[in-house]
């Protein structure tokens, strides 16, 4: 009988203490709400600095959480900015007579290559105003000392890195494990290039694969060459011998060569500000924080019977809804629907920044991109990434505007059908059985190796699926099928070796890609309006709460190796033919 009380006792306890956790949990809620809905532009004075800082991932639009207002340790947030709010807040700078210039205190950017180069651009934009811009930092990575090349003047600390090193693209193979354990990749593809599936049956990258990085990688990074050599004026040639012999090894090096015009500690960078500012050296500076100064950002004015629509879509493909963070073919289909149908749309940009995913879900897409295309005019504008699937629902646009560093093409598909009977036998002593009333029952089982009739199977749906995708691809490109398979196979390009071959029209970025839009459309005083609606951050918490959980838990317990686990678990958990990267690519 004490158990019994005992253990009713500790359920009781137990109950309270989970309703006293929820509560808290729930006013902290409130408060962040509250606090958010409160959120307004903070007064800017006269003289002004804008503290430009990239400290929080960059998106192509902002998310807001109801925990972004809230200090309270064990509750990180997770932040975002997005970049249609950062070029939102440059262009109204550049207008702003209160600013009188940007601080620029870079270090590291959690943003991709086309996503830095849309920054860089409005910062270009910027200084048209004859306005300032310095940076400083202690440690410059090479993203960040890109964007940086672009101002007036450019400091690092006496101690200080600078690293300008050439760029470098690694891949992670997963043979070898997935070999202990026991498991068998059993690969389905089409294209010579297709390799997403190397991870998985090689040690290292077939000679295919090293051509195309190759080749991509010396497109970018000669694009970066050649803006650094006009920002700074150095010659190409100088910069590619810098980071080739590797001259930048201390922060007077960076002086001496050219790439910073001064070595200073953050006081002595602090009393320029001031002097550029006509600020006494006793007072402080008057400044507004980027983020800060985004709040103050308002819809640009236009006619809401002439509107331009941005449609965004970003992340890898698949069926159902998806997200702000994912591409749901039911959702971004529905936004197109809606869009086309319509009158007080006369125009459709379609952002795209995605590896691609199910080869079903982008032929879903593709489908309501090539029915809006008879209604009225579609623009694609492409950011860090459209390949594969990404390129897929982009091929059927009017025009495709891209970045020269934006990742593109991969035009292929493939499958993989994990065999994990040796696992489930071997490692854990599991068999299986069953009982089936057809021959392919269990098509696609993990359980047994497929035969050759079946993988005969797969492998003419895999051709049949690029067949269909190459023509997609000739018929919006106004190409030949057979021209499309000789610059497809797999192959991934740059943003300016795609204009070459003609899988884009045009270099430029997402003002670019509007401007030809409403040019299509004939809209003058036009209103652009974005979708889908970002869910707001409450809905978006609840939504996908247990999600978030893990990914946070997950990223904690495997910090820089987490890119790594997910590249896997997307590969492995994959359903149906994939039309995807052949991997995560990072560029440093």
């Amino acid at each position: 009988m004490r158990s019994f009380f005992k253990f009713v006792f500790a359920s009781m306890l137990g109950f309270i203490l989970s309703f006293v956790v929820l509560g808290i949990v729930m006013v902290l809620l409130v408060v962040g709400i509250v606090s958010a809905s409160k959120d307004q532009e903070v007064p800017l004075e006269a003289g002004s600095i804008m503290h430009f800082s990239l400290e929080h991932p960059v998106t192509e639009r902002t998310v807001r959480s109801p925990f972004d207002n809230l200090d309270v340790a064990g509750l990180e947030s997770n932040k975002n900015i997005g970049l249609n709010d950062i070029l939102a807040a440059l262009k109204r700078a550049k207008e702003d007579d209160n600013i009188k210039g940007i601080y620029l205190d870079l270090s590291s950017i959690q943003a991709g290559m086309a996503t830095v180069e849309e920054i860089r651009n409005g910062l270009l934009d910027f200084k048209k105003s004859k306005k300032f811009i310095i940076a400083y930092s202690e440690v410059y990575t090479q993203k960040a000392y890109y964007l940086a090349s672009v101002a007036d003047k450019i400091y690092i600390n006496p101690e200080g890195v600078l690293e300008f090193t050439g760029m470098s693209s690694q891949s992670v193979f997963f043979k070898g494990a997935l070999e202990k354990l026991g498991i068998e990749p059993q690969i389905i593809k089409v294209g010579t290039f297709k390799s997403a599936v190397e991870p998985f049956i090689l040690d290292k990258m077939s000679d295919a694969n090293r051509k195309q990085v190759a080749s991509y990688l010396g497109s970018i990074y000669d694009h970066l060459l050649t803006n650094v050599s006009a920002s700074r004026k150095i010659s190409k040639d100088s910069l590619f011998a810098i980071a080739n012999q590797l001259k930048v090894q201390q922060a007077t090096d960076a002086v001496t060569y050219k790439l910073a015009d001064g070595v200073r500690y953050k006081d002595e960078v602090i009393d320029e500000l001031k002097k550029r500012t006509d600020v006494d050296k006793k007072d402080d500076i008057k400044s507004v924080t980027l983020m800060s100064y985004i709040k103050g950002n308002r819809p640009a004015d236009g006619d809401m019977d002439s509107r331009i629509a941005l449609v965004y879509a970003s992340g890898s493909i698949a069926g159902g809804e998806g997200d702000d963070e994912s591409i749901g073919s039911e959702r971004i289909s529905r936004t197109l629907r809606k869009v086309r149908t319509d009158k007080k749309v006369k125009a459709v940009v379609f952002r795209i920044n995605s590896p691609g995913g199910s080869a079903l879900a982008s032929d879903v897409i593709w489908r309501e991109v090539a029915l809006t295309r008879k209604v009225k005019p579609v623009i694609v504008s492409m950011g860090d990434v459209a390949a594969s699937g990404g390129y897929y629902i982009a091929c059927a646009a009017d025009s495709i505007f891209a970045q020269p560093n934006t990742i593109t093409g991969s035009i292929g598909v493939f499958g993989i059908i994990p065999n994990m009977q040796n696992f489930f036998n071997n490692k854990l002593g599991i068999t299986f059985d069953q009982v089936k009333t057809a021959e392919h029952a269990d098509l696609g089982t993990l359980t047994r190796p497929l035969t050759d009739g079946e993988r005969l199977i797969i492998q003419n749906e895999v051709n049949r699926i690029y067949g269909t995708f190459t023509k997609r691809v000739a018929d919006g490109r106004k190409r030949t099928q057979v021209y499309v398979d000789s610059i497809g196979q797999g192959r991934v390009w740059s943003g300016r070796e795609a204009l070459k071959n003609g899988l884009v029209d045009r270099l430029g970025n997402i003002q670019d890609a509007v401007n030809s839009a409403a040019k299509m459309a004939k809209a003058k005083n036009y209103k652009l309006v974005e979708y889908p609606e970002v869910k707001d951050g409450f809905n978006s918490l609840f939504s996908s709460s247990e999600d978030k959980l893990k990914e946070h838990f997950a990223k904690l317990q495997l910090g820089e190796s987490y890119s790594y686990y997910m590249q896997l678990k997307t590969i492995l958990e994959g359903t149906g033919v994939q039309a995807r990267m052949p991997y995560n690519i990072d560029i440093r």
